[in-house]
């Protein structure tokens, strides 16, 4: 039994807000969007208005959040960004979202009931918290600071003998069927395409999952093969497809180095990346392959600033 699969590493972000408005930082977590991203929305489109403060720092409000997440409604869609700038701008002003002090709250709380509900096996219960997280939080951030940071601590927890093989397997497998049903239709759309397998002897996708459903909300379309791909299967459907991208994910570098030619193979046709804790900056370097070393929301907002 090996550790749950989540290095995709985790991040703690830590929210900074001000009087008379939020610092970038905080806008980013609130809205579900990296920094990057927002400052190029911001240049690009106008779709940020920033007062500034005493000390020159910019400072978002409450309208910029709105318009970040109703952004990021439009991409899942499939508009371009220009086009889903235009839409948002030309949309009347809307109620605020919640105030930071309750989202903070939600995170805590939610956190600390799922893992009590997990660890007595209340799948009913489980599902109560999960669905109060989701009520409150952007879906990046339940998946950012509540999910991946449960299920890292779950897989050391195990480790030390804290929780048995049943927990682990119950708790994995409640997170990843309430992920997978946010998943139906995510192939649709005009967006780019990206394949997500993991490969031959690989059983944890959660953190692939996760990554899929941050891309899809920024308008890619995802073909979603799981654990344990055959690399042949692999290759023909995004041969079939013409995927635009490869993500492997695995979370022991012996699954990559058993298909080494495989994946120089697969590499050669289109762009590759490789994640989770088998994968490295040398192996992807050897295949010709992307190396990613950041947890699923970040890794995914990286992949659409890049677009």
């Amino acid at each position: 039994m090996s550790k749950v699969c989540l290095k995709f590493v985790y991040c703690v972000i830590v929210e900074t807000s001000v009087p008379g408005g939020l610092r970038i930082g905080a806008l980013s977590k609130r809205a579900g969007v990296s920094e990057h991203v927002l400052r190029a929305w911001e240049s690009r489109y106008g779709l940020l208005s920033p007062t500034r403060s005493s000390g020159g720092f910019r400072l978002y409000s409450d309208t910029d959040v709105r318009r970040v997440q109703r952004m990021r409604a439009y991409l899942a869609e499939g508009l371009s960004a220009a086009e889903a700038a235009r839409a948002v701008l030309a949309e009347p002003a809307a109620a605020a979202p919640p105030d930071p002090v309750v989202v903070r709250m939600a995170e805590a709380n939610g956190a600390a009931s799922l893992r009590a509900a997990l660890d007595l096996l209340d799948e009913r219960a489980a599902h109560v918290v999960l669905d109060q997280l989701f009520g409150a939080l952007t879906i990046e951030a339940v998946i950012r600071d509540v999910l991946m940071p449960y299920l890292y601590e779950l897989g050391d927890r195990w480790s030390r003998g804290e929780v048995t093989v049943g927990q682990e397997h119950f708790a994995s497998n409640v997170i990843r069927s309430r992920l997978a049903a946010l998943s139906p239709g995510w192939g649709g759309g005009r967006g780019p395409q990206v394949l997500l397998a993991c490969p031959p002897g690989e059983l944890h996708d959660i953190a692939l999952l996760s990554f899929g459903l941050v891309l899809r909300r920024s308008g890619w379309r995802v073909i979603f093969l799981g654990a344990d791909s055959p690399t042949s299967d692999i290759q023909r459907t995004a041969d079939a497809l013409g995927a635009d991208l490869v993500m492997l994910a695995a979370s022991d570098a012996s699954r990559f180095d058993a298909i080494r030619p495989e994946l120089v193979r697969i590499a050669q046709g289109r762009p590759v990346a490789l994640a989770g804790p088998g994968a490295s900056a040398e192996l992807a370097a050897a295949v010709g392959a992307q190396y990613v070393d950041d947890d699923p929301v970040t890794a995914a907002e990286r992949l659409e600033e890049r677009r």
